[in-house]
C-alpha cells in the first residue's frame, strides 16, 4: 500500500463504494421484484428472469452471498479509509475519527440509501443483470455461505422460526387479490379490469342479488286452455318455461320449448306430451353465493335454477346467463319484455320501473345506491318512506332526487330519477 499514490488509493476507495452500492441495489431489487411477473418472464424464456428465479428459490443462500460480498467490500473500504487518513494526516485520533464519520456518510448516501431506492424503483432492471453476477459468486463462495447458514439455521431453530420452503410463495386471499386488481386498473384494459373485478365480486354476491323475482317469472299453467298454452309457448322469448298446476305453489317442472315444438303444429296441444317432456325442477337455497352456484351449474349441467327460502317457498329464478352477465356485462339478446324498464325523457331524467334491481340500475346509470339491503328500487323506496308512497311524492336517495310517478298493488310501479349531468351514464348498455 505504501507504494501506491494517494490518487490510486482514492480510486480504489471509490471502486469499493461502487461495489457496495451494487450489492445493496441487488439485494433490494431481488426482494422487491414482483414474483408473478418474474415467473411469467421466466416461462417466456428470459435468461435473466430464469437465473433470478433460481436465486430467489434459495433465498437464504442468495442473501448470504450478497451480504458476504457487501460486508467484505465495506470492511475493505474502512481499512482503505484508515490508510488514506494516516498517509495524509498521520496517526491522529481526530483525523481517524473524522475519516470514520466521512466514510459512514459516503457509505450511507452512495452505497446504501441511493442504490436501494434505485433497486426498489426498478427491480427488474437491476435484478436481471445482477443475477448473471450473483449466480457465479454463489457457486464460488458456496462453502462459506453454507457454513454461515449453519449458524443461521441454528439461531432460527432456537427462536422457533420456520421460513417457508423454497418455491412455496405467499398465499393470497380474496381481498388481497381484489387489491391487486384495483391497483392495476391503470395497466389493464378497461374491459379486462371490469371482468376481473366482477369475477372477484361473485363470492360476495348471492343468487338473491341477480334472480328474477317470483312475480316476474314467466310461467305456464297446465290447467289453462290448450289453445292459450299453445299461444304462450309459441310466443315466448325464453327457451325454458316454468310449468305449474293451478298456482306457483304447485310446481311440475321446467319445459324446454324445443322439445315440444313439433306438437304446436297439431290441431290440439297434447298435454300428456307436454308433461312427459318436463324436466325435474332444480332448486337452490336463497343466499347461495354466485361463485358456488356457478360451480353447481357446471357440475349438474343445468342452466336454470329455482330459488327457494328456508320454508321451501319459491322466491325467484336464476339462470346461467344471469351469472355470466355479472362477470362480462349484459347481453344484447334480451326479450322485449325485459327491455322496457328504463326510458330517458327529453329533460334528461329517467323513468324506471320499481322492480328493476338496484345492481342493474347502478351499473346502467352510474349510480351508487346501496345494495346490501333491499334488492330493487321499489324495496329501497319503501324502506326510505316506511310506508306506501303516493304518486307525486319526491325524496333524495343520497344526492339523487327521485320522484314517485305511479304506484300499484302496494308497490312503486314507476319512479323518475334525476341523474346529475356530471354522472356517467353507460348509454351503450341502457335500453329505451
Amino acid at each position: 500500500m505504501e507504494s501506491l499514490s494517494i490518487g490510486t488509493l482514492f480510486g480504489m476507495l471509490a471502486g469499493l463504494l461502487f461495489l457496495s452500492a451494487c450489492f445493496s441495489a441487488s439485494e433490494t431489487a431481488m426482494m422487491a421484484i414482483n414474483r408473478y411477473r418474474l415467473r411469467h418472464a421466466a416461462e417466456q424464456g428470459q435468461r435473466g428472469a430464469i437465473i433470478t428465479l433460481a436465486l430467489l428459490n434459495q433465498t437464504d443462500k442468495l442473501l448470504g452471498v450478497i451480504l458476504l460480498g457487501n460486508n467484505l467490500v465495506n470492511i475493505a473500504a474502512a481499512t482503505l479509509a484508515t490508510i488514506i487518513s494516516i498517509r495524509l494526516f498521520g496517526d491522529s485520533d481526530v483525523a481517524l475519527s473524522l475519516a470514520t464519520l466521512l466514510l459512514t456518510f459516503l457509505i450511507l448516501v452512495f452505497s446504501e440509501v441511493t442504490p436501494k431506492v434505485i433497486g426498489a424503483s426498478f427491480p427488474e432492471r437491476v435484478a436481471y443483470p445482477a443475477g448473471f453476477v450473483l449466480m457465479p459468486m454463489l457457486k464460488l463462495a458456496y462453502p462459506v455461505v453454507w457454513f454461515v447458514n449453519l449458524f443461521v439455521q441454528g439461531i432460527l431453530r432456537v427462536l422457533h422460526i420456520k421460513p417457508p420452503e423454497a418455491g412455496q410463495g405467499v398465499s393470497l386471499g380474496l381481498e388481497e387479490l381484489r387489491t391487486i386488481v384495483l391497483e392495476s386498473s391503470g395497466r389493464l384494459p378497461h374491459e379486462h379490469h371490469r371482468i376481473l373485478t366482477n369475477l372477484l365480486d361473485l363470492e360476495d354476491l348471492t343468487v338473491d342479488d341477480v334472480m328474477t323475482p317470483r312475480s316476474q317469472i314467466e310461467m305456464i299453467d297446465i290447467e289453462d286452455d290448450p289453445e292459450r298454452l299453445r299461444q304462450q309457448i309459441a310466443t315466448s322469448h325464453h327457451t325454458r318455461l316454468v310449468v305449474v298446476e293451478g298456482s306457483a305453489d304447485h310446481l311440475l317442472g321446467v319445459l324446454h320449448i324445443r322439445r315440444v315444438l313439433h306438437t304446436l303444429a297439431g290441431e290440439e296441444l297434447d298435454i300428456a306430451t307436454l308433461k312427459e317432456n318436463l324436466e325435474v325442477p332444480y332448486f337452490v337455497p336463497a343466499g347461495t353465493p354466485l361463485f358456488t352456484q356457478l360451480r353447481n351449474f357446471q357440475r349438474s349441467r343445468r342452466r336454470l335454477a329455482l330459488v327457494v327460502d328456508e320454508y321451501g317457498e319459491l322466491q325467484g329464478l336464476v339462470t346461467l346467463e344471469d351469472l355470466l352477465e355479472e362477470m362480462v356485462g349484459e347481453f344484447t339478446t334480451q326479450a322485449p319484455a325485459d327491455m322496457g324498464y328504463l326510458r330517458q325523457d327529453e329533460d334528461g331524467s329517467w323513468l324506471v320501473e320499481g322492480s328493476v334491481p338496484l345492481r342493474q340500475l347502478n351499473r346502467k346509470l352510474g349510480l351508487d345506491f346501496p345494495v346490501d339491503g333491499p334488492k330493487t328500487l321499489n324495496g329501497l323506496l319503501l324502506e326510505q318512506f316506511e310506508d306506501i308512497p303516493e304518486a307525486g311524492v319526491s325524496l333524495k336517495l343520497g344526492e339523487i332526487p327521485v320522484e314517485i310517478v305511479q304506484t300499484q298493488d302496494r308497490a312503486v310501479r314507476i319512479a323518475r330519477i334525476y341523474v346529475p349531468a356530471s354522472q356517467e351514464v353507460l348509454s351503450g348498455e341502457t335500453s329505451t
